[in-house]
């Protein structure tokens, strides 16, 4: 048998202040019994049946609980490679506070609606780096995707193939726990300003893996200036650089792999119906094994615990005689 918890101080309280209670009891029987005659069988039933409904309310609240059931714990999840993109363009203020800034809150909401799915983070602008490797700590996800800035990467430019490759190795290295294609995702976020000429072959590799890739493009198709610590980044000429949303190329990476785009704007918020989406995308089930638990049955000598000390309340004997 086992217990829902041990005896504490309370019950040891209750304990006591019965004993003492009845030894008081007990007492003023013995003294009564020198002057008038005590019916000791009497006493003594009436001893017994109230330890007893008294033991068994202590022995309700400790929780006993026994019988053997076996029950099934399947654990069940996909693994979701995020790459997010770090290139200056992404302090683009189109959208409030800043494009940045807007990613960070929604990859929030990624993190809390996937939380029993493994999660990576890779950020990326001409080169791709690992921020924070498939996991299901979501307090580092939440440290990780904090600190996301700009800084962390070289400005020269952004370059999707990098982070596609990364995401598509780390996917199918050991690490990952997932052996099945269809539950293993690739999320892309940026602006879709992609000035590279590695994308096309890391997309071939992505779309003959069987892994679907998702975009997420954030921005708007009128554009903004970029900030700078100097002030708006401005070109050779001397021009201020206009960064505008590129979504017929995000778009484009997301359907050659079977995959959807979805888009934040300045009235629009996609993130919602991407969650919903990849949600509806069977899981890979990772391990399967099954647990002996008990329910607790403190039920039943409270039951017989109330039924004894109903018998009491409606037969009483008089222990004393006149």
């Amino acid at each position: 048998m086992a217990w829902y918890k041990s005896l504490s101080w309370t019950e040891i309280i209750f304990i006591l202040g019965f004993i003492i209670a009845y030894g008081i009891y007990i007492g003023r029987m013995i003294y009564i019994n020198r002057i008038l005659e005590v019916n000791k069988d009497r006493l003594i039933f009436k001893i017994i049946l109230r330890t007893l409904y008294f033991a068994l309310f202590i022995v309700a609240l400790l929780g006993p609980s026994f019988g053997d059931t076996s029950r099934e714990i399947k654990s069940i999840g996909k693994d979701i490679m995020v790459c997010v993109d770090l290139s200056e363009s992404m302090n683009a203020g189109d959208i409030a506070p800043n494009r940045l800034e807007r990613v960070k809150f929604e990859l929030k909401k990624i993190v809390d609606a996937f939380n029993s799915d493994r999660i990576g983070i890779i950020i990326f602008s001409s080169e791709a780096f690992m921020q924070c490797p498939l996991t299901l700590d979501q307090s580092a996800l939440s440290l990780f995707i904090e600190t996301l800035s700009t800084r962390l990467v070289p400005n020269a430019g952004t370059n999707f193939g990098p982070p596609l490759t990364m995401a598509l190795q780390k996917l199918n290295s050991e690490e990952s726990t997932v052996a099945q294609q269809k539950s293993k995702i690739i999320i892309l976020i940026s602006d879709g300003e992609d000035f590279g000429d590695e994308t096309e072959g890391a997309l071939s590799e992505i779309e003959s893996s069987g892994i679907k890739l998702f975009t997420l493009g954030v921005g708007t198709e009128s554009g903004s200036t970029i900030p700078t610590s100097g002030g708006i980044k401005t070109d050779r000429s001397g021009q201020e650089v206009l960064t505008k949303l590129n979504s017929r190329d995000l778009k484009n990476l997301a359907l050659q792999t079977g995959g959807k785009y979805f888009e934040i704007n300045e009235s629009e918020n996609e993130i919602s119906k991407m969650i919903n989406h990849i949600d509806n995308i069977e899981g890979e089930l990772r391990d399967a094994k099954k647990i002996d638990v008990s329910a607790n049955k403190y039920f039943y000598f409270l039951a017989f615990a109330l039924l004894l000390m109903l018998l009491d309340l409606m037969f009483q004997f008089k222990v004393v005689k006149i």
